[in-house]
């Protein structure tokens, strides 16, 4: 049996400011370094040792990885920082208030966006320069669709984490709410309509345990 851990990290500068974050790169509010700090605290109550840790290129994510670590005192771990575990990109919807484009577009429709499978945001004209993707070869998108990036998130599960269970390593993964709701949707077998209904907290863990075949035997929330 192994065990995956999936965490949202905590409380962002925009998720205060109720914006729009995607790929933009803020930081953590003092509440989210406090909710980081708590999850790892509960994190650590399982006394799950752990083979690895993989998170985004984004430092919301990242720090509450460090803060995670830290408290459950697996600092030596190895740590994965990979561009598909990366938010959803809002596009054009980037850094907006979320309740000023329910005013501009209708409630409906900022519904679509956030919450739907295939519905896709109005995209960027053009996306800015990024060192961290530029040396990827520009892959940054103009706005993605929650399948959008559940395509683009899927390879690394297959390459990278699944293996790693499969060989009976325990794996901490720390990303972000909509990445991390497609990675539930493909575990769960969740219907495209299904997802809607499903939401990821901020600083709350997941616990999943699997047999030897990756077939889910429980899943626990840590509170």
């Amino acid at each position: 049996m192994t065990y995956l851990v999936l965490l949202r990290h905590g409380q962002s500068e925009a998720n205060r400011d109720n914006v729009y974050t995607g790929w933009s790169d803020v930081p953590l509010t003092q509440q989210g370094r406090a909710e980081a700090k708590r999850a790892g605290q509960l994190i650590e109550q399982t006394q799950i040792q752990f083979t690895d840790v993989h998170t985004s290129l984004l430092k919301r994510a990242i720090t509450t990885a460090d803060i995670v670590m830290d408290q459950i005192h697996q600092n030596w771990l190895p740590i994965h920082k990979a561009w598909r575990l990366n938010e959803r990109h809002y596009g054009a919807l980037r850094g907006q208030n979320k309740d000023k484009t329910r005013e501009i577009y209708g409630v409906r429709q900022v519904a679509l966006w956030r919450r739907s499978f295939k519905a896709v945001p109005p995209l960027l004209e053009a996306t800015e320069s990024d060192r961290r993707y530029v040396e990827l070869g520009d892959i940054e998108p103009r706005g993605e669709s929650l399948e959008m990036a559940y395509k683009r998130l899927l390879p690394y599960w297959i390459d990278e984490i699944a293996p790693r269970l499969l060989n009976g390593q325990n794996q901490l993964v720390v990303a972000h709410g909509s990445t991390l709701r497609a990675l539930i949707k493909y575990l769960e077998e969740i219907s495209d309509e299904g997802i809607d209904g499903v939401e990821v907290a901020n600083g709350e863990p997941i616990v999943y345990q699997f047999d030897d075949q990756l077939k889910i035997i429980s899943k626990k929330f840590l509170d």
